[in-house]
Formats: structure tokens, sequence, C-alpha cells
């Protein structure tokens, strides 16, 4: 395919493209004017939710402005197959990183010179060095497309010391128009992305957060791990999906349980070699209904669109991170789940890592706000999604109907008098003992070191019998949570008062707390999978299969050949000729002439009648 020549182009021309190329009738959201402001030599500043198209809105405006558009993507391990699906899609693309031998780049390189490439992905670090700059200057380009924005800043949760560098395309470049794009920025990030790139005069484009097929569940309680497995053997028997744990022991031992349990399960995490991690991030991508369980170092990035479920054994850091990271399923747009359970160890934890941190006293500061947003997002008694959407400065007006505390409103409940009988025992135990010693201590349990320390002998020693052991713990992680208490750094984390308890032990306050329910132990949640008539599962089964096989024919994922979504299509229309599945969303003309036929003969085989 040829780049496009230098007379003016048209919306028209661009959704041509969408059509021949990407097998779509229409721009979706507010591509068309980012798409146009590209191709008008604009710079553009985007922030879109994960699955919400961005790459479009650079892929199009490269193929028709004069010259190769530059990619720049922290993402060397899946710099491959973002380049294979784009090559799928009769797109000239290629990608230059340390993992190539010396030929290889040089032929890149000269594809670049020669003006015989679309779509060029190089990472920051590799912009930053002086011969790839030398290299750009020689060469005709159409655009910078700088992807994952937010890691330019310094106050985000995925901050990358050399995207403070990317400043010089602009101005080394200064007639070459750049698009920042990302899927998490608050309104500090989004202004130190303009500061740092030197995005002033660039027009911002900030679409809904809303991720409307995400189920959002949050639950506290016991057995993590019983709980995660219940949840996917209920709602996720075959599916893929990702879970997400703090560190990476319980990444390797949650990973070799779930094999156990008889799933495909891989670890991921930067402890493992290189080479492992490569080999584990493919069979996520290229196979069928494989976990992966990782720490944070995994998912940016990750392309596969069928990922049916995100999971959490730890609390993240900010809402951004779970924002980010629960955005990694569905993003086909079919119903898919975000399940996270936490509990008091997460809340101490976490507050330990900030309270030991080196960092500025001004960054401490802006860190202990965003994880006392997420906090208050785990324990919150409204609508989730209302107030992750807040979180970006977006309202929804009404409750989504589509999260745990929609579809199952918690209870509260009085619990001033309980949490006045915890905050004295704090302190009448001399506030340096944790959380379950003081729980023994408040309802009479004799041990030895209760009894060694005269615990056993002070007034609020048993008169905590009213609560279960579970119900405490709830109460001593929401007062954690609310600033009543507060642990120690120390690795014993003892409990210890905090100014704001003070007028509720002195009664010039009451306090109601969330109570834990029934469903939440049971952590029920709404099925996420794409709903199909049963008649039309052998199809499927059989489409999927033929999907697989002409995946590994050519190395690359099955999504790259269609979507699940796409293969939806299919059976709701069931076309009988070519022109009829033209008319199928995600199929386009190289993927209708490369793998049309094949498909068409599988759906004419189920329709004859037998």
């Amino acid at each position: 395919m040829t780049t496009g020549s230098s007379a003016p182009s048209t919306p028209d021309r661009a959704s041509a493209l969408l059509q021949s190329i990407f097998g779509y009738d229409q721009f979706r959201f507010q591509q068309a004017a980012i798409v146009q402001t590209l191709i008008d030599g604009g710079d553009a500043l985007v922030l879109m939710p994960t699955g919400g198209g961005k790459s479009v809105c650079f892929q199009i405006p490269a193929m028709i402005r004069d010259g190769v558009g530059i990619v720049i993507s922290p993402l060397i391990a899946l710099m491959q197959d973002q380049v294979d699906a784009l090559n799928t899609l009769g797109i000239r693309a290629a990608y230059i990183n340390s993992t190539q031998t010396s030929a290889m780049r040089a032929e890149v390189e000269q594809k670049l010179l020669d003006n015989e490439l679309d779509l060029l992905y190089a990472s920051p670090e590799r912009l930053n060095t002086p011969e790839f700059i030398a290299l750009l200057k020689r060469s005709s380009l159409a655009l910078f497309a700088i992807d994952e924005a937010h890691c330019v800043s310094q106050w985000g949760h995925d901050f990358r010391s050399d995207y403070l560098q990317l400043r010089l395309l602009h101005e080394q470049f200064p007639r070459v128009p750049r698009i920042a794009l990302t899927a998490t920025a608050d309104k500090r990030t989004r202004e130190e992305i303009v500061e740092q790139l030197g995005l002033q005069d660039a027009r911002v484009f900030i679409h809904s957060f809303d991720r409307a097929n995400i189920f959002y569940r949050i639950s506290e309680g016991q057995n993590n791990r019983e709980r995660l497995w219940r949840f996917i053997r209920s709602n996720h028997a075959a599916d893929a999906g990702i879970v997400y744990c703090l560190s990476r022991k319980r990444v390797e031992a949650v990973a070799d349980w779930l094999r156990q349990q008889g799933r495909i399960a891989l670890p991921y995490h930067a402890g493992m070699d290189a080479d492992t991690r490569a080999a584990h991030q493919r069979r996520f991508l290229v196979e069928e209904g494989v976990i992966i369980v990782a720490t944070i170092a995994f998912g940016m990035g990750i392309d596969k669109p069928d990922v049916r479920f995100v999971a959490h054994l730890n609390m993240p850091k900010t809402i951004e991170a779970y924002y980010q990271e629960t955005g990694r399923a569905g993003r086909d747009g079919l119903p898919a789940n975000a399940w996270l359970a936490y509990g008091m160890q997460d809340v101490i934890s976490l507050r330990q890592m900030h309270q030991q941190s080196k960092a500025s006293e001004d960054f401490k500061r802006h860190q202990h706000r965003k994880l006392e947003s997420m906090l208050g997002l785990c324990e919150q008694v409204s609508c989730r999604r209302q107030t992750l959407l807040a979180y970006f400065d977006e309202t929804l007006d009404q409750a989504c109907g589509h999260c745990d505390n929609c579809t199952e409103p918690p209870t509260t409940w009085d619990a001033t008098e309980a949490a006045r009988k915890a905050l004295s025992c704090v302190y009448r135990t001399g506030q340096r003992f944790g959380a379950n010693y003081v729980i023994d201590v408040l309802m009479g349990k004799p041990h030895e070191r209760i009894s060694r320390n005269r615990h056993d002998q002070i007034s609020t020693w048993g008169i905590g019998t009213e609560l279960s052991v579970n119900q405490w713990r709830s109460l001593f992680r929401q007062l954690l949570v609310y600033d009543y208490l507060e642990s120690d750094s120390d690795q014993y984390g003892g409990l210890r008062l905090t100014p704001r308890a003070r007028p509720l032990l002195n009664g010039g306050e009451n306090l109601m707390l969330r109570e834990v329910s029934r469903t939440q132990q049971k952590s029920a949640t709404r099925s996420a999978r794409p709903s199909l008539e049963a008649t039309d599962q052998p199809l499927f089964d059989a489409l999927r299969a033929l999907r697989k096989s002409l995946a590994d024919e050519r190395g690359v994922p099955p999504y790259v050949i269609f979507h699940d979504k796409t293969l939806h299509q299919m059976i709701a229309s069931l076309p009988t000729n070519l022109l009829e599945m033209a008319d199928i969303n995600g199929v386009g003309e190289q993927k209708l002439e490369r793998f049309g036929e094949a498909f068409l003969a599988v759906i004419q085989e189920f329709n004859e009648p037998h």
C-alpha cells in the first residue's frame, strides 16, 4: 500500500480507509475530529478508555499524510505483535528495538529512508539517541504518536524517565504533528503531559472514561484465593483472564495453585528471566483460555480483546492503576468482569509503603491522597462507576446498575459503640499491638500472651462478644481507612489512635459503616460471557477453530484474524457471499480477500439442511 499524495486530504478519504482497511462503517466517539486534526498538521492530546480505538486516530493520518508515522511505545515485548497485526491488515509497519540483529535494523532503516513504511514503532529510549534522531532527520515524517503518554508524569502510576526527553521532538521537528494518547490521567497528570511534552497548543480530546461493558465488584473477606477460584469457576470456566498480585512470591504461588485446579495459569513478574516472561506473554496472546498471574509489570499495551476478567488479590495503590488494569478486560466491548478482593493487611501494607518512602514530602502527600481515594472506592456504599468517573472529573447522573453496590445495595449499621470499644481497647493495650491481638482481647479469648501482658485484667477484656471475628476485622479495617487508627511503619504493624479518634471516643460524633453482606462473602458476580443461543455454540466453536488454525499458520494471535465480536456478528447475519461478509464490522478488504471464503465455507456447512 502506498502513502498518500500531497494533495489535500478529506474526511471522505479517512472514512474510506476506515472501511477498506479496518472494516468499520464509521468513526466512533471523537475519532473523526482527531484524525482530521492530525491530517491538517495539528497536535492532539487524546484521553480515551482502553479499547476505545486510540490507535486508529494516528494510523489513518499516517497513511494519508506524506511520510512515515513514528509511534513511541514503551512496550518492546509487544512491538512485534502490534506490527504483525498491522501487516495482516495490509498496513506497511515495522519496528526498531534491541531484540533485532544489526542486519534486521539496517533493513528497517533503509525502508524508512525509502519511504516504504506507513508506521514505525520505537521505544522512548531509542528516540533519545542522537543516532536515531539523525536517521529521522533524513526521513520524511508524517507524524509522531506518543502512546501511554501518562508515563511522562511523575505524579502518575507508570512514570518512565525517558518520556521526559520526548519534548525534543517538537524542538527538532517543529512542523511534524504530534499526538499524545493515554487511557488514564487525572487532571494533574493531564496538565503535566501538556507541560512536559510542550503541547500547550494541542487540541484536547477527552472521551468518556466509562467502560459500560465491565461489571465492577469489590469485596472484603478471608480466604481470598478460595474466593477467587469460586469466581473463576462460576463465571469464567474456560475464559482468558488476568490475576494481579502485589508480590512476586504470591504470583508464583497463585499460578501454581490455579494449575492444580486444572487451569492453564502462567506467572509473570520482573524477577523472571526475560525469555520466560516473553514466552508466557506469547502463550497468553496466542492460546485460548490462558490465565496470567502477574504483578503490575504485566499488561500495558496488551491488545488481546477477549480477556473476559481481571481479578485483583491485593488492592491497587491508586484509582488510576485500578482503572487501567481493569480496562484490560473486555476490550472488544463484550461483557467482562472486574473483581477485587482486599483486606485489612492491604490497607496496612500500602500505608506503610508510603510512610517508608524516601520521596519528597509533597510527592508523598500526593500519593497519600490517591491511596485515600482508592480506599474510599473500596468502602463506599453507593455506585462504584459514579465514583470512578468522578475521579476523572466526569459526572454520571444516575447510578450505573452494573456494579455490586447497584445490584446488591449494601447495608449500613450504627458502629458508634463498637468503634468506641475498639479504640478504647487499642488505647488500653498500649497502642502497640495488631488488630488480631486486640480482637482477641475484645472477645475475651484466653491465651498465654494476653495473660503475660495482664490484658485479661483490663476493662475492655471480653466486652466485644456481640460481634464475630470477621465483623471486628471489618470494623478495624474501616477504622484504618477512615483514619481513626494508623499502623506503625515497623514490621509488627501495631495500631495507634489518631487525633480524629478523640471526638468519637468522647461522644462527639457517631459512625455509620458498611456492613459485610452474605453476597460479599460468596463473591457472587454477573456472568460476563457473551450471550449465544445454545444452537449457535457449535458454529461459534467451529469458527474459533478455523481462526486458530489460520493464526497458527501465520504465527499470530487468533484475534489478529478476527475478534470474537466479529465472529458473533457472522453468526447473527449468516452471510452467504463475500459481499454480505464485507458488511460485517471488522472485515476489511485485506481480511475479506485472505479469509472470507474459508469462513463462508464453515458458515454454509452449518447452514445446510441435514
